[in-house]
């Protein structure tokens, strides 16, 4: 051959070669450019929409209370793997994505995996996707199977990576993954088809919520039970190939029968969750103070309960926690899809008759006021005030009685004469003080009836009012919802002085309790109202406060419904039921006066009505002439330790003359009738004389 030929067609081949190389060049730039500008087109991922979740409210300890759908229907509740079984998580990525926390979104080794079975057998065996490319394929949802879908999906996967660490991404698979009908997430689905947690799952149950997302239609429980079987027991063979099952757990596991029905979803605390949803709207997750086993408990309670006591009848049970104030169990109703008893009106919240419970919160301010003790004795005789005669519920009289024993059986009369001692403007105005609200009739003003339930209160005041009692004399608000600007110490507001409130309390401590029931447990009180409406029973130790209403909702009487029989049983099965030890009650404050009736101050052994007082004719009034009522004392020098007495004069009573500051006794004062007295402190402070004829004159004085 001629050598010139030979040049010329090495010539022409490398510019062929040339030619090719710069039109592949030119092609594969076209094709980068191309996917670039593609990939630029693309809308920023959805990170909005996937963040969308139900909206949950939790326990004080994180578990459920209850969930609501999302507005379209769906169920999806927010999941992180931290709260999932590890078993569960082990089984998913070794099934699905092996390599999940090594590759960059897209696997290549199993998208060529996916291709070679593609090519020998004919059909599709696996898509070779990853679970970032299955988080892309949820977050963008798209009916077609096409390779420009693929493409899209593992375009987006990187991007998933790029942006989002792995257990994020793990994360969103476990909230969106679709596990049949509207349920998305392995939250939703545990709580659908195993009625708990995924926290702790059996090896089928695992097996299950792995296979289900592959194909959640063709495998829904509820519809194709033997396809769901078929592919859970797939899952379960696969790992006893690779040998991370053994042959025996294998066995057991596929012997698991599969759930065929949904369970509903958990729904404690109705009335709290519907009234905290709309407080604090568009918040996912919404943490309460309520404790899911005691809420539980309790709910049960009401609800065998007021079956027990007939159609219509509801219950209202709350629980306190006295240091914090915050609400342990909420029960509004014996059953809140119960149309018959009214089950979703909240009855804490509802206003009604208190019958004789707020009779405590008038020996409180007896005891304050220091003209009557626990040992001093009463009268329980009839008497009338105007028109008005108080009768006792049993419609007879004890006679004389200490004040212990008048509370302790709820004696009407006693009560009375010492509202009408104190006035019943102030025990309004005093409970106001505390953060409750009494309700009187229209155009009515505070009354003496009063202290026999002729107001109204809810059982939410009524709880926070005893709980001042067990915090020996101040209320805090009563809280359900966890803020995060929470303080840490809760605002208190006052209800009595610490030893009227703790005089109070170790009164009702020994109140008799309910057949059957433990003495000196609980500090308890009960109540009925008028006409047999409502009953009530509200008690505490020294940790918990407890309130339980019973009546119909209606307002109806209930014939033969009393506090007694019918609420106080209940109280104290919920304080059982709480699984917690009673606490005891605090100890007495310092300067408490605790003595027998002999021991007593003369003027405190008995008590005497105003207006009953004995006199001859030429005693003047007893009166606190200094200091005045209202005024401003200095006794706090500059110097450290530097204090002042406070002069105190007296004009007029019946010798001798006891003295006392805040309720506290400090001694008799001389027929000078003159007395120098150590302040308590900086503040308001109390200043009581009471006479030998039961005389007493009070003034209120700020120490400064």
């Amino acid at each position: 051959m001629d050598p010139g030929f030979r040049r010329d067609d090495k010539v022409r081949g490398r510019r062929i070669i040339r030619t090719l190389s710069a039109s592949a060049a030119i092609v594969s730039i076209a094709m980068v450019t191309a996917a670039a500008v593609w990939i630029a087109s693309l809308p920023p991922l959805p990170f909005a929409d996937a963040k969308k979740v139900s909206t949950t409210i939790l326990d004080r300890n994180g578990k459920l209370l209850r969930a609501f759908a999302m507005a379209d229907g769906r169920w999806r509740l927010p999941a992180h793997a931290k709260d999932v079984d590890p078993g569960y998580l082990n089984l998913l990525l070794n099934y699905e994505d092996r390599r999940f926390r090594s590759h960059i979104g897209v696997d290549p080794l199993a998208m060529g995996r996916a291709a070679f079975q593609l090519v020998t057998r004919g059909h599709i065996v696996s898509g070779g996707s990853t679970i970032t490319m299955q988080v892309a394929r949820l977050m963008e949802p798209r009916q077609e199977r096409s390779v420009s879908a693929k493409l899209r999906q593992m375009v987006r996967a990187v991007q998933l990576e790029r942006k989002l660490s792995k257990d994020e991404i793990l994360d969103l698979y476990l909230t969106l993954a679709p596990f049949g009908g509207n349920l998305e997430g392995v939250r939703a689905a545990s709580f659908a088809y195993f009625g708990k947690e995924p926290k702790r799952l059996s090896l089928a149950e695992s097996a299950l919520l792995v296979a289900l997302p592959q194909s959640p239609e063709t495998r829904r429980l509820d519809r194709h039970p033997q396809a769901a079987r078929a592919a859970r027991d797939r899952v379960i063979s696969r790992m006893v190939a690779d040998g991370r099952v053994s042959a025996d757990d294998a066995a057991q596991a596929k012997h698991e029968a599969v759930p065929r029905l949904r369970k509903p979803m958990p729904l404690l605390a109705p009335h709290s969750t519907d009234q905290s949803l709309a407080t604090m709207k568009d918040t996912p997750v919404i943490q309460l103070t309520l404790d899911s086993t005691i809420q539980a408990a309790l709910e049960q309670l009401a609800r065998d309960r007021a079956i027990a006591q007939g159609p219509d009848v509801s219950i209202g049970i709350l629980a306190v926690d006295n240091e914090t104030g915050d609400v342990i169990a909420h029960v509004g109703s014996s059953d809140y899809f119960d149309v018959k008893r009214a089950g979703q009106v909240d009855m804490t919240r509802a206003v009604r008759s208190p019958g004789s419970t707020l009779k405590p919160f008038i020996y409180g301010l007896a005891f304050e006021d220091g003209f009557v003790h626990p040992e001093s004795l009463i009268e329980d005789r009839p008497v009338r005030y105007g028109v008005y005669a108080p009768e006792n519920f049993d419609m007879t009289f004890q006679g004389t009685v200490t004040v212990r024993k008048a509370l302790q059986m709820s004696l009407n009369v006693p009560a009375i004469a010492l509202l009408d001692r104190i006035g019943s403007n102030r025990l309004t105005a005093r409970i106001k003080q505390a953060g409750a609200n009494l309700i009187l009739p229209k155009d009515e003003t505070p009354g003496l009836a009063m202290g026999l339930g002729g107001v109204g209160i809810t059982l939410s005041d009524l709880v926070r009012l005893y709980a001042g009692l067990a915090r020996t004399g101040d209320t805090v608000a009563l809280r359900e919802i966890v803020r995060p600007d929470d303080k840490e110490e809760p605002d208190t507001r006052r209800l009595l002085d610490p030893s009227a409130a703790w005089l109070v309390g170790n009164v009702l401590m020994g109140t008799p309790p309910p057949d059957n029931a433990p003495r000196n447990r609980l500090a308890f009180k009960t109540g009925t109202s008028y006409g047999y409406r409502d009953a009530w029973s509200i008690g505490f130790d020294g940790r918990m406060t407890i309130g339980v209403w019973v009546g119909r909702p209606d307002g109806a009487p209930v014939p033969g419904l009393t506090g007694r029989t019918a609420a106080a049983p209940i109280l104290f099965d919920a304080f059982a039921r709480t699984g917690k030890l009673p606490q005891g009650l605090a100890k007495a404050p310092k300067g408490t006066l605790i003595a027998s009736n002999a021991k007593l101050p003369l003027p405190l052994r008995r008590f005497r009505p105003s207006g009953d007082f004995v006199r001859t004719g030429s005693e003047q009034t007893l009166r606190i002439q200094f200091p005045l009522n209202g005024s401003r004392i200095d006794s706090y020098g500059g110097g450290q330790g530097d204090v002042s007495p406070l002069p105190v004069r007296i004009a007029g009573g019946v010798l001798p003359l006891t003295m006392m500051v805040n309720g506290v006794t400090v001694g008799s004062i001389d027929s000078r009738r003159q007395k120098l007295v150590d302040p308590p402190g900086p503040g308001f402070a109390r200043l009581t004389v009471m006479d030998a004829a039961g005389a007493a004159d009070t003034v209120v004085v700020r120490i400064q």
